[in-house]
């Protein structure tokens, strides 16, 4: 508001000159809101006026593609879009005076009302204009009806023109329900972002808090978590191999019956005995090739004449033999 409603300036009243002065501002600024009411009424009036000539118009050059059009209607909007035009064209070229620039292409408003359609045209046409107008602005609050409550279009035209008649105050009334709950949006949009301000920062303060806490405490409790989690994994790891040898011997078992460990026993001692033997004996011939080894390269040359002369009487004996067999 530009200025306090009455009961403002009735508070203020103990001084006269400022009371005054705002009672009189007060009686200007009301004048004032009126006159622009009234120019912007009538600014409305003539341009809903416009718009629906213009769609009287477009909707006879549409109505002229599909069907015949009667001579009358033909002559009416002929003589509307004219006179429309020469008027339009009229205002743009503007008042003329000496000394301004020439008007455009040369023309001047007396050959433009040269083009205007003859008087009785005219008049015929503005007598049946109204009725024209009346049929559009019908048809299109109609229309705004049943868009705005589609349940009306089975209604009978009596009825769509009531309803027509409060639709008005139907539509301020949503209109200002919008605009409220548009303004309560807004409001609990502004009220969410401030909660969601403070919601973050609440979490950044607590995120802040949990951070210090597990550097501070896990920090100290580290060396005792990881003496416990040693200890844990030698335990485990102990467990591991005794569960290990226990299968190893459990496979032993299942595998070396009593019977089979008495034979591998008795095997053993043979084994263990002719070893023994083995070592004896080869300990004896170790005894003898020392003997052997001290009697120099003369007992190795008479071991080899031995060896010669006991393969050539192998040799022969095994011939012998062989002519004996023959000989039978």
């Amino acid at each position: 508001m530009l200025f306090p409603p009455d009961k403002n300036l009735k508070k203020i009243r103990w001084h006269p000159g400022i009371s005054a002065h705002l009672e009189k501002g007060w009686k200007y600024c009301s004048k004032a809101w009126k006159e622009v009411r009234l120019h912007k009424t009538t600014w409305l009036r003539s341009e809903i006026l416009q718009r629906v000539i213009q769609e009287l118009l477009v909707d006879y050059y549409v109505k002229t593609q599909d069907t015949n059009v009667t001579s009358e209607d033909k002559k009416f909007h002929e003589t509307l879009e004219q006179r429309l035009l020469v008027t339009e064209l009229a205002r743009l070229l503007g008042p003329t005076q000496d000394g301004e620039a020439p008007p455009l292409l040369g023309l001047e408003k007396a050959d433009l009302l040269q083009l205007m359609p003859p008087s009785e045209d005219f008049v015929w046409m503005r007598a049946r204009l109204p009725q024209e107008v009346e049929e559009q602005l019908k048809k299109k609050c109609f229309t705004l009806l049943c868009y705005h409550n589609p349940s009306s279009d089975s209604d009978s035209e009596t009825l769509k023109a009531a309803k027509v008649w409060n639709l008005a105050e139907v539509l301020v009334d949503e209109k200002q329900q919008c605009q409220d709950a548009k303004s309560r949006q807004k409001e609990q949009t502004v009220l969410l972002e401030k909660k969601s301000a403070t919601y973050s920062q609440v979490l950044l303060r607590c995120l802040a808090l949990l951070q210090r806490l597990l550097q501070e405490h896990r920090l100290k409790t580290q060396s005792e978590l990881d003496r416990i989690n040693a200890q844990y994994l030698e335990i485990k790891c102990s467990a591991m191999i005794l569960k290990l040898r226990m299968e190893e011997l459990k496979i032993l078992s299942d595998t070396y019956t009593a019977e089979k460990v008495e034979v591998h026993r008795l095997i053993r001692d043979r084994l263990e005995g002719a070893i023994r033997l083995q070592e004896q004996d080869m300990e004896k011939s170790q005894q003898v090739l020392n003997t052997y080894e001290v009697l120099g390269e003369e007992f190795e040359m008479l071991v080899k004449e031995y060896t010669q002369l006991k393969q050539a009487t192998e040799n022969k004996r095994w011939a012998l033999q062989e002519f004996s067999k023959a000989c039978r």
